[in-house]
């Protein structure tokens, strides 16, 4: 059962890592900008019908704030190219190529002072001004129809719901990937990625929840207002992940390289959510049975709307075995659970604040501590942090 005090505890913590509205606005701003350059008829890719789109934690609106005061943000978006673009007469590179030019003339005439930058899939684009920010926008072009129909029979099989899969296989699309041997020469076999599904899968999990449905559609009737984006109507579940994210980096501050990765956490998250409408329920209960969604086999967390890639595929590799990747994650876990049992254990206004310090690495003003209702003054006993990792329950893959 919800503790009111516990509860909004958590929420107070959330909404200090969350970032500021105005941050969201300005990634906005950013995306529409090079939106709206790509669709101009002088650019390159104007052509060849573009369509630019926000995806990763600013998409999800899991984004958290840097641990560190210097930390950048990343916006990742996709630039999918829907038309005139195919892997039969074009190549990884010169989809690239076509996006970079766009991106370089972008850059130039905005004046940002750092050059383009070109990773593996994408061309990377940093804002010069008060706010750290990189752009990474990702070349795409529509995935054909063979590849979406394999992708909906495997999220079938893994267990998604028809609907989901009917709607998210049809995002699916092919992106480039500049280590691939075959990246300059025309072959059928491109990576694929599924952003906008995953997004769609995402938004399926948070709606879970039949009273906080209803909930924010009695407020979007009262205030007229359209459906808010997701990243505007935080639940429960988005909450959470921004909690686990921020816990994970304090715990790997000085192991980026062993830390469990967001995808992970986050799809872990989103399998294990059931639908709680309080943050307090809804942290117990994935604490409790995230863990139980890592399968046995390849693959070990598969992507939901891409069950062939596994995001965990690194866990196996050879040269990042002495990252201890898998039991990272584990120990991630059981360190998690032990750290938000403490946090509950306590109702002072200092033990709190000494445990947002020590979990979360936040300083709560005496402010934001007036605001929490239900808090006693002096002292109060903390739990020891230990390294514990309790039996996971049941697994519920065992059984598709």
């Amino acid at each position: 059962m919800s503790d009111p005090t516990v509860n909004k505890i958590l929420n107070v913590l959330a909404g200090e890592i969350d970032i500021p509205d105005s941050n969201y606005d300005i990634a906005e701003r950013r995306y529409k900008a090079l939106s709206d350059w790509f669709a101009n008829p002088s650019s390159q890719c104007s052509s060849f019908d573009p369509h630019l789109y926000v995806q990763g934690s600013f998409r999800l609106g899991t984004v958290i704030r840097p641990l560190n005061a210097d930390g950048e943000y990343d916006l990742d978006m996709s630039c999918r190219l829907r038309a005139g673009i195919s892997k039969a007469l074009h190549t990884q590179k010169q989809l690239k190529e076509l996006v970079g030019a766009d991106i370089e003339t972008y850059r130039v005439a905005q004046g940002f002072k750092q050059a383009r930058e070109e990773k593996t899939r994408c061309w990377r684009l940093k804002y010069s001004d008060n706010l750290n920010f990189h752009l990474d926008a990702v070349p795409s072009i529509p995935e054909d129809s063979g590849r979406r129909t394999l992708i909906r029979e495997a999220m079938m099989k893994f267990g998604s719901p028809a609907g989901i899969a009917d709607a998210a296989a049809t995002l699916a699309c092919a992106i480039t990937d500049n280590t691939r041997l075959n990246y300059s020469s025309p072959t059928n076999d491109w990576p694929v990625s599924n952003t906008e599904g995953y997004a769609l899968w995402f938004e399926s999990r948070v709606e879970q929840s039949r009273l906080l449905m209803e909930k924010w559609a009695s407020e979007a009737r009262a205030a007229r207002i359209d459906k808010l984006p997701i990243n505007k109507r935080k639940s429960p579940l988005q909450k959470c992940i921004q909690l686990l994210k921020r816990h994970r980096d304090v715990m790997f501050k000085n192991d980026s390289d062993g830390k469990p990765i967001s995808v992970i956490i986050t799809t872990l998250a989103a399998m294990a959510y059931g639908g709680e409408t309080e943050l307090d329920d809804a942290l117990n209960g994935l604490l409790q049975r995230m863990g139980a969604f890592v399968r046995p086999g390849i693959p070990r967390v598969p992507n939901p709307v891409n069950p062939a890639e596994d995001f965990a595929d690194k866990w196996a590799k050879p040269e990042h075995a002495h990252h201890r990747l898998e039991q990272n994650l584990h120990l991630w876990l059981g360190q998690a659970k032990q750290d938000v049992l403490a946090l509950q254990s306590v109702h002072t206004a200092e033990a709190i604040s000494k445990q947002a310090r020590s979990i979360f690495a936040l300083e709560l003003s005496e402010e934001v501590m007036k605001g929490i209702p239900g808090l006693t003054t002096g002292v109060g006993n903390v739990a020891p942090r230990t390294h514990v990792i309790s039996n996971s329950p049941p697994k519920p893959w065992s059984n598709r």
